[in-house]
């Protein structure tokens, strides 16, 4: 029986590392991907294990692992060193010491492989299937955002949350930065589900904020990590409060994939417009009130917009444009 075994950071997992772990489940009879995450990197290695798990869902032969090391003991480095690959060897040997064989697509292979005595097969050297690393990635997130799979995808997806009360331009706002950036958009799901803000029920708003959160998910696998988002569950739990002066049940799991990196909330001193299914004025101003205790009591903060419609477009783009180059810049 083949056991085989590739390690690295997978910091983030990519499309390179999804193709070598085919490649390797070829070679093998049985495949152990190790993760190793230093213990002063900010992605848990339980996140990166996940995203490797999901990728490869259904796959029988296979396991994946975390090695938590520290820096001090366990040298970090990308380069071929003689002594680096002889320290990891003696490491991997502990945790491998029945396999028979190693695949990395890296020039080190061969030296971890020799100082543990088996064989090393490997795979895209010169890069020329995927010319892409983590570092790249992580340097560049926009462009590099295609080498991506799917699983990693919504934890480095860029959410832009537009709130407010009803009649302040949510939509509109919405569909013009998502033009603007050509990024993916996520229209508010209760809209659909619930026509007349005046007739729905309890149990209405529950499905509105499960479904916004699968649109939302679904979203984060666009061709761009931007993704603006029309309301979110907060906005759900106010009209519940609102209306029905109950607390809305929402999971982790929905909060975690409503999580945005940026909150801009519409002031109601936009003109008010009756289209038949909305709350009347007063109570629209009273659910603004409503949306931003929501708001404090989760400590959500959040840059208020207002204005004309288009000082609010530019109020709001200079924002989501700040927040791009800080994320491209980290």
């Amino acid at each position: 029986m083949i056991k085989a075994f590739v390690f690295g950071k997978f910091l983030p997992f990519h499309k390179g590392h999804e193709a070598m772990i085919s490649f390797a489940l070829t070679k093998c009879d049985f495949l152990s991907v190790l993760v190793c995450y230093d213990n002063e990197e900010n992605i848990p290695g339980e996140v990166r294990k996940n995203w490797i798990e999901t990728t490869f869902a259904g796959e029988k032969n296979m396991e994946v692992k975390i090695l938590r090391y520290d820096n001090r003991l366990l040298p970090n480095t990308s380069q071929t060193s003689v002594n680096v690959s002889e320290v990891w060897a003696v490491e991997f040997k502990k945790h491998y010491p029945n396999y028979n064989l190693l695949i990395t697509s890296e020039p080190y292979g061969d030296l971890v492989a020799g100082f543990m005595g088996i064989q090393h097969i490997p795979f895209d050297l010169d890069k020329g299937q995927y010319p892409i690393s983590a570092s790249i990635i992580r340097n560049d997130l926009f462009c590099n955002w295609h080498y991506l799979p799917a699983a990693v995808k919504s934890y480095f997806a860029l959410k832009v949350a537009i709130l407010g009360t009803e009649s302040t331009g949510k939509t509109t706002l919405t569909e013009q930065l998502s033009k603007h950036y050509k990024c993916g958009f996520v229209l508010e799901a209760g809209r659909e589900l619930i026509p007349d803000s005046t007739d729905f029920t309890f149990d209405d708003l529950i499905l509105v904020a499960n479904e916004h959160a699968k649109r939302i998910d679904k979203a984060t696998l666009d061709d761009n990590p931007l993704v603006i988002i029309d309301t979110d569950v907060h906005i759900t739990k106010s009209y519940a409060k609102f209306v029905f002066d109950r607390n809305l049940p929402v999971n982790a799991d929905i909060y975690n994939i409503n999580k945005a990196d940026l909150y801009l909330y519409l002031n109601n001193d936009a003109p008010y417009y009756q289209d038949g299914t909305r709350l009347n004025k007063t109570d629209r101003d009273l659910l603004d009130q409503s949306h931003r205790e929501v708001l404090s009591n989760h400590h959500i903060n959040f840059v208020e917009i207002s204005g004309n419609w288009q000082n609010r477009f530019e109020q709001a783009a200079s924002e989501v444009s700040k927040l791009i180059i800080n994320k491209s810049t980290r």
